[in-house]
This record gives structure tokens, C-alpha cells and sequence, in this order.
């Protein structure tokens, strides 16, 4: 299905129980909210699910290619309100996790609880912008194909990619199928996103962490930093995952969120 919001077609599905609590899943960069097939399938019955893909990824439109955290932000308020949901429980991962917490400092009555996978508050220092920007420039100049083959080592375990499990795979073609000016874009957006450390201690709903063992992107420690700022907060330790622990221990993963919703 899809949504003209601010100007854009936003591609989503929305199924479950369309009188129970919502849940909205927000991807990481630069996936599409397929990465959330499973997660999705096991709240059926009791949950109302939606779970879309942000502006220039997946089967969303392009737009101008010129993208801000700030925007993806407006995205998401903007589909809460095309969808007409009040309140949701919302989870986003990596770059995700991102947009919730800004959205959570920009409009927090509009979230009942939130779930923050393999994500951090802190802002890129200098060095990860440089990153950001030299990715910007490689994946223009050697398309989506090349970008996603050095992009799956960051994100995997090793035993993950030694094994050739089915997750790398997926993450392979819904990279390589993403348009290279979405992914700079993108990586732009990340690099000019503000810093929502000093708002932790303001949430004040139900929160519950969720990050892989071997996450080298954002690393357990980083996690814990967070559980301790935010008041209440849960948090668990994916093993034998890194920075995509939703697909690489499914089982674990889905335990702890589904124990978590239903507490919310």
C-alpha cells in the first residue's frame, strides 16, 4: 500500500488486529521494512502492525534525494496521522532508532512505548561524518552493488556471513536495489542528524533496548549508556548477532519484544 505524505508516496503494510495497540517498525539504512517479515508475522493476533519504508528506500518514492533526519521525522508523524493512530508503540533499529528518538523528543504524545534496536542518541562526531561522506561519493560512482557487498561486513557476525545465512543474502539484494542517490542521501541525513542524549532522561514510557553481543556499530556499551539515562528502561543483550540482531537471532529477539508489548 501506499501514502502521499509531504509530497511523497511512502510504501507500508498494515495488518494484525486493527482494534488492538499499534506498533510501528521504522528499518535501519539502507534496508526497507521487509527486514521485518518475521517480527510482523508473530503479532497478528494480538497487536495492530504497520511497518513502512522511509523516503527513498525500498518501494518508497525517491523524492529529490535530499534528505534530513528532521524529515523522516515529519514522515513518520505524518503517516501516524494518515493512518489515524493516536498513539503507537514504535521500533526502529539503527538509523530506525534514530528517527524514534527525535520523534520521541519532537512529539512525545504520540507514543505509548518504544523499542530501540542496534541504535545510539549521539550524534556523529568528525569522523563519522568524513565516513558518511566518502560512502556518499563511493556509492554514486559504484552503484548500489558495490555498496552493499562492503556494507554486509559491518553489520554481520562473521559466523553469519561464513555460514551464508539467508539474512545476508536479503540484506545484499534490498541494498542493491535501492537507488544510489537514496543511499547518499541517506547517509547525508544520518551525518546532519542532531544529538538526542540530553532528552533520554525526559522519556518517560516504556522502553526496551534490544542490541547485538557483537554490534561494532553500536556497541553494547553504547546500549547500557542509554538504559542508564532512561528511567525504568529494559534492556537485553542479543546473542550471537551484531548490528542486525532482528534477523540474525530471530528467536531471541522476538521473545524480548513480544514479552515487552505485552506489558505495555
Amino acid at each position: 500500500m501506499q501514502a502521499k505524505v509531504n509530497g511523497t508516496k511512502i510504501y507500508y503494510t498494515e495488518g494484525g488486529n486493527p482494534a488492538a495497540t499499534s506498533v510501528v517498525f521504522i528499518h535501519g539504512f539502507p534496508f526497507s521494512s521487509a527486514i521485518w517479515k518475521d517480527q510482523l508475522k508473530m503479532l497478528d493476533r494480538d497487536f495492530h502492525h504497520v511497518a513502512y519504508d522511509f523516503r527513498g528506500l525500498g518501494s518508497s518514492d525517491l523524492g529529490d534525494g535530499q534528505y534530513t533526519l528532521e524529515g523522516h521525522v515529519d514522515d513518520l508523524i505524518a503517516m501516524l496521522d494518515y493512518l489515524e493512530i493516536d498513539q503507537a508503540i514504535v521500533v526502529g533499529l539503527s538509523m530506525g532508532g534514530y528517527i524514534a528518538l527525535r520523534a520521541l523528543e519532537r512529539n512525545p504524545e504520540r507514543f505509548l512505548g518504544v523499542v530501540l534496536c542496534d541504535t545510539q542518541s549521539k550524534a556523529d562526531d568528525n569522523a563519522a561524518k568524513i565516513k558518511r561522506a566518502v560512502g556518499a561519493k563511493a556509492v554514486k560512482q559504484d552503484g548500489a552493488a558495490a555498496f552493499a557487498a562492503g556494507f554486509v561486513g559491518a553489520v554481520f557476525t562473521k559466523a553469519s556471513i561464513q555460514n551464508d545465512v539467508a539474512a545476508v543474502g536479503l540484506i545484499k539484494d534490498l541494498i542493491s536495489a535501492n537507488n544510489p542517490l537514496a543511499i547518499a542521501g541517506n547517509l547525508i541525513a544520518m551525518a546532519g542528524r542532531t544529538d538526542t542524549t540530553e532528552s533520554l532522561r525526559n522519556i518517560s514510557i516504556p522502553t526496551l533496548i534490544l542490541v547485538g553481543e557483537e554490534d561494532a556499530l553500536t556497541t553494547p556499551d553504547t546500549a547500557r549508556v542509554m538504559h542508564e539515562q532512561i528511567k525504568g528502561s529494559e534492556l537485553h543483550v542479543v546473542p550471537k548477532a551484531a548490528h542486525m540482531s532482528n534477523l540474525e537471532n530471530p528467536e531471541f529477539f522476538n521473545a524480548r519484544l513480544l514479552e515487552f508489548l505485552k506489558k505495555v
